[in-house]
């Protein structure tokens, strides 16, 4: 008896994964049948997935909601479609896109519509998340040229760094007892003080 499959990917484990399962359950796919991979999708080195795979048979049929369920990378992408539908004889539906549905169209012709749609689409869904990578390094760019800090803030200077720093400077401390004496790790002592330095120094122009 043939079996019904269905596949679920979110990027990160903060990502909700609901939105998916409904459209699987609306689909009445088994709930032992839905795989769930919580990780990113740019290789295909997941658990789930690898599960998956290996429990496709001929004719059996895969749901997965978008194309970019199946991973990131364009290449990729195309690879896995054709190990599950022309190595594993499986049929693979893409719910967001009603001409990626493998069961309709077997002849020569709607094969070939198929595979043309899903290298553009493919090809669409990588574009788009370098074009999404490009306009947030860019938007950090412009928050950072307006003095918006990232990470973490600095902890703040021992009550005693000032004093350390003047003796350190003089050549009175190596910047290992220097760090010693802050209670700091060296590498760090180094960097705070290269900062403190710049600081000081445009405080006196």
């Amino acid at each position: 008896m043939n079996q019904v499959y269905g596949y679920v990917r979110v990027s990160t484990r903060d990502q909700n994964e609901d939105r998916q399962m409904t459209a699987m359950r609306d689909r009445h796919v088994p709930e032992e049948n839905i795989f769930l991979d919580k990780q990113s999708g740019k290789d295909f080195e997941r658990p789930q997935y690898r599960r998956l795979l290996k429990r496709l048979e001929q004719d059996d049929l895969l749901y997965i909601k978008s194309i970019d369920r199946l991973g990131r990378n364009y290449e990729e992408i195309i690879e896995q479609w054709r190990i599950i539908s022309k190595v594993k004889r499986a049929d693979i539906v893409v719910m967001d896109m009603p001409l990626l549905d493998t069961r309709t169209g077997k002849d020569l012709m709607g094969t070939f519509l198929s595979d043309i749609v899903l290298q553009v689409l493919s090809f669409v869904a990588e574009n788009e998340r370098g074009n999404i990578r490009q306009r947030q390094a860019e938007g950090i760019a412009a928050a950072k040229a307006r003095g918006v800090k990232f990470g973490r803030p600095a902890a703040p200077l021992p009550a005693n760094f000032p004093e350390v720093y003047l003796r350190w400077s003089a050549g009175e401390l190596t910047n290992e007892k220097a760090a010693m004496e802050c209670g700091m790790p060296t590498a760090s002592f180094r960097y705070r003080a290269k900062h403190y330095r710049a600081a000081v120094s445009s405080s006196d122009i």
